[in-house]
């Protein structure tokens, strides 16, 4: 359970370690005023990584995390708000595998009803609902359209799996007098169905039911179906976000509430007592120091790589499933060469279905699921996938889109739990698994972005059962972040007008600590890429609250310019100077080590393929 010492430590990194979100905007009335005072929020960032590194040797927790992805975060998150002091170690960077790579879609999963896996949609629907409450900044409803051509009805199947999906998504005793409400695209739009007092769900968002709509309409949600003149389709309502900014939230939310997070620190072993796992053995990869962590459980939430902590405890106890990797591929467009409002659903051929979305300026076209067998370190878009991808989006769009069209693309890979049957990975189950090894340590896998909440509750309410606490889940009430509307953001001389809903879409309220840098400085009120919202302010940010330790880091997942904008970041273009040299300034970096770094990102792109060949 949640030792003495553990509870001295949270007390510990609240008032020295950790920065709490700040309360509203401080009025001018108030001796606020602008970017001056926002500068000094304090704000549910990722504490310093060098803090971080000295808490981990110097204090002993009751969790220590194994994994900074979204499913890793979420026990972080879900632990230390039970009570328990929590440590995380990340190997790489955040999010810098699975949860990076995703369709940026949280949604139940139209596909899963095929296959009868009601509950797997149900709970996902469930969870969408309250992410968008927790953080409507970065979890927003977005529309998506089944169209129809030449007079012809849209598909009564689709039409049957849409009414049992409108059905699975509300509460049970909401779904009176929810017809006619408005599902509410964009804004972060939330919705009330009038309720007045309940529980939070209740006052959460709820899409409308979905409905048929008129070529027109479809037209306006999908300018990019123009040659084909539809007559009609099906619009429901999903959600979308940024899947890397959510990982970086959730992990500032649980630093806030005592964690300590640290990335590029690699688990090496096991540290045992009484034949129990007591922490871990790992080490510092930038500067090669051993560092031993300790801790009462240690919890192996690294996804996909789950097989490579304790592979023989995993693999030679009875009941353990395989990990079956799937690698999942997306690609990125212009806008003006497939412009979309809202998302579609493509046929890709064989029964399978591919998502076209608009995503962060850019059309995003993904995925493929197929078996993947190939190294982990980096995944490679294949050109077959390119292929297929874009096969698909020519044919139903009736454009002759190429490679050479691409703005970027990229593949990641999912940890899949095999049933032992031949099936495609397209049929082996989403759900969670979780399982307890001799050593005590718990590995959890498998799942999907949208359901990591549960994921974590599960991994940490057996957590609470083995030490026979009450410490109830409650990361279902905690806000993710700070919401704030554009207008709210002062104005800064130099920033271009398209980057204030840029920034408080991703930031949310920590955007005032964004533009108090570009204040501060100038030349960071300017475009990373010219013509795109990221600033170079983003990059001092990223480096001083975020752990950025790469132009990788910043390029890939504090910003996503490189699956946006990846041709304009080749060759150690301009944007990569820009880059490193605010890197340089920040982390201390010799004039040799930023052209080093400016190298480094040259291969990590060639290794990752985000430039289509």
């Amino acid at each position: 359970m949640a030792s003495e010492h553990g509870e001295q430590f949270q007390r510990l990194s609240s008032s020295e370690l950790v920065r709490s979100r700040s309360g509203p905007p401080v009025s001018a009335a108030q001796g606020g005023g602008g970017v001056a005072c926002a500068s000094s929020a304090r704000l549910a960032l990722v504490i310093d990584r060098n803090d971080a590194l000295r808490a981990l040797v110097d204090s002993e927790f009751d969790v220590l995390v194994v994994g900074g992805g979204i499913t890793g975060a979420g026990v972080a998150l879900d632990a230390s708000t039970r009570g328990y002091s929590v440590a995380l170690l990340e190997r790489a960077d955040y999010a810098a595998g699975t949860s990076s790579r995703s369709s940026k879609l949280v949604h139940g999963g139209l596909r899963y009803l095929q296959n009868f896996d009601l509950g797997l949609v149900r709970e996902a629907l469930l969870e969408r609902q309250l992410l968008v409450k927790l953080a409507p900044h970065l979890v927003r409803p977005l529309p998506l359209v089944v169209p129809a051509f030449d007079g012809a009805r849209p598909d009564r199947l689709m039409g049957m799996g849409l009414n049992l999906y409108d059905v699975m998504s509300v509460e049970r005793g909401r779904r009176k007098g929810r017809r006619g409400r408005r599902g509410g695209a964009g804004e972060g739009a939330r919705g009330s169905d009038g309720a007045g007092e309940g529980t939070a769900a209740d006052r959460s968002w709820s899409p409308e039911r979905h409905r048929m709509i008129s070529g027109e309409e479809v037209l306006e949600l999908l300018p990019a179906l123009a040659p084909r003149d539809p007559t009609g389709g099906y619009l429901f309502y999903d959600c979308q976000t940024d899947d890397a900014r959510l990982v970086l939230t959730v992990l500032g939310e649980a630093e806030r509430f005592g964690a300590v997070c640290a990335n590029r620190v690699g688990v090496v072993g096991l540290l045992e007592g009484d034949g129990r796992a007591r922490g871990a053995r790992a080490i510092d990869l930038e500067s090669g120091e051993e560092l031993a962590v300790r801790a009462a459980n240690v919890v192996n939430a690294t996804g996909v790589w789950a097989d490579e902590l304790r592979p023989g405890e995993l693999h030679d106890e009875a009941d353990v499933p395989r990990i079956r990797p799937s690698r999942g591929t997306h690609l990125t467009l212009s806008h003006e060469d497939l412009p979309l409002v809202g998302g579609a659903i493509v046929p890709a051929g064989e029964g399978r279905s591919i998502f076209a979305l608009p995503w962060l300026g850019r059309t995003l076209v993904g995925t493929t699921d197929n078996d993947y067998e190939g190294s982990l370190e980096h995944i490679h878009p294949s050109a077959q996938d390119i292929e297929y991808l874009l096969e698909a989006v020519n044919s139903f769009f009736a454009t002759s889109l190429s490679p050479a069209d691409l703005t970027g693309a990229y593949a990641g890979v999912r940890p899949l739990i095999s049933t032992g049957d031949s099936r495609k990975s397209v049929d082996i189950s989403r759900k969670a698994e979780l399982y307890e090894t001799s050593s005590g340590m718990i590995t959890i896998t498998g799942g999907k972005l949208t359901t990591w909440r549960r994921m974590a509750k599960l991994t940490v309410d057996r957590l609470v059962e083995r030490d026979a606490r009450e410490a109830p889940c409650r990361t279902h009430e905690i806000p993710l972040g700070q919401a704030i509307a554009v207008d709210e953001l002062p104005r800064v001389e130099g920033v271009p007008q398209e980057s204030y809903p840029a920034l408080a879409a991703r930031y949310g309220y920590a955007a005032h600590e964004v533009l108090a840098l570009a204040a501060e400085r100038g030349e960071l009120a300017q475009p990373i890429v010219p013509g795109l919202p990221d600033l170079l302010a983003e990059v001092a940010l990223a480096a001083r609250r975020e752990q950025a330790r790469s132009v990788g880091d910043v390029l890939l997942r504090r910003t996503r310019l490189g699956l946006l904008a990846a041709r304009a970041l080749e060759d150690a273009s301009p944007p990569v100077h820009r880059v490193a040299d605010v890197l340089a300034r920040e982390l201390g970096w010799s004039e040799q080590r930023t052209r080093a770094e400016v190298e480094r990102f040259a291969e990590e792109a060639r290794a990752e393929g985000i430039v289509p060949e």
